[in-house]
């Protein structure tokens, strides 16, 4: 937790009784928006697969998943996810849906090797859904139109705390703005990524930070993403300006997912044709998956954000480092 952020005078607006409603509040009304916007219907979902399927999200490559053997199937190994973004556009091939349809799952899960701090934990929790779309849909504009819908119902959810909690006042701009990794590179050529983005997070309040995953002209990536889901042509961040924290702070990762051009591309980028060998890989290039859209939408990002808290662990149960603990309690940030 090197990054742990401590801000001055900081105190709840929300006892913790209030705060365990609070978060049943947001997390029931941003759904339930979230389905009827963009035609989504709620499903069950694995906590863990088998590796062999290469159905596991490989985050930035590098990342361990925690794995465990079933007795009862001699030893065969297991993984718990990092995300669900593989197995979704599986399941709508398998459950039936149509083009305009989508799922929506709760996807818990453990990443042991997350460095934490105020917005990560190695727990996480966020609601992951999936779209079929047309060959026509993959491109920009229904990229941006989705985002719209997304910030669309956080801006009502806020707009509902706000309603319940007077005390909660999350100023939040009408529209969200738009900008890719190229442009802040080219705007801010001296920053970090991460710099980058808290400028742009300051500058419009909400934005959409576009194209992420390649290389960019300095030869360095804006950020981590795994080579066999998003179009990294056609994703990206909602990030927006966190004053309790004075930063960026990223809500949700999205994107348009690969079709078997841009799957073999990125492949070839990152040494990764192996995995052309995986099932679900298999199924993409023989043409067996339909085309989606997806993302995963922090439950405990969002929740922290609304009801103003300055640590993921005022929203959410996990376990952390002893001394981060006694540093958080005396800066008045009461942990789960």
């Amino acid at each position: 937790m090197e990054n742990l952020i401590l801000p001055k005078q900081y105190k709840s607006e929300l006892n913790l009784h209030d705060t365990q409603l609070a978060i049943k509040t947001v997390k029931d009304f941003f759904q339930a928006l979230l389905a009827q916007r963009l035609h989504l219907t709620r499903v069950s979902a694995p906590l863990f697969v088998d590796p062999a399927t290469g159905l596991n999200d490989n985050l930035n490559g590098y990342e361990r998943p925690v794995t465990f053997g079933i007795k009862e199937q001699d030893d065969k190994n297991a993984e718990v996810v990092h995300s669900l973004a593989k197995w979704k556009r599986y399941a709508l091939k398998k459950y039936g849906f149509q083009v305009g349809e989508g799922i929506y799952t709760d996807m818990n899960a453990i990443r042991r090797d997350e460095i934490t701090d105020n917005i990560h934990s190695i727990f996480v929790d966020q609601w992951d859904w999936e779209k079929v779309i047309t060959t026509e849909d993959r491109n920009e504009e229904y990229l941006k139109a989705t985002v719209r819908s997304i910030y669309g119902a956080i801006l009502r959810t806020a707009a509902a705390v706000k309603e319940k909690y007077p005390v909660l006042d999350t100023k939040l701009p009408d529209f969200i703005s738009f900008v890719s990794t190229y442009e802040l590179e080219e705007k801010y050529p001296d920053m970090t990524p991460k710099e980058r983005e808290n400028a742009a997070a300051k500058e419009y309040g909400a934005v959409f930070v576009m194209k992420i995953g390649g290389r960019l002209k300095n030869g360095e990536k804006h950020d981590g993403r795994a080579p066999d889901y998003d179009d990294w042509s056609l994703n990206g961040d909602i990030i927006v300006y966190n004053p309790v924290l004075d930063s960026a702070f990223e809500i949700s990762s999205m994107g348009i997912r690969v079709d078997r051009e841009s799957l073999v591309s990125q492949l070839k980028a990152e040494n990764a044709e192996d995995r052309l060998k995986y099932e679900f890989h298999t199924l993409l290039m023989n043409g067996s998956l339909p085309l989606t859209i997806g993302g995963g939408i922090g439950q405990s990002r969002l929740c922290m954000f609304l009801l103003q808290k300055a640590h993921i662990g005022e929203v959410q149960v996990s376990i952390w480092p002893e001394r981060e603990v006694k540093k958080c309690k005396a800066a008045g940030i009461a942990l789960l």
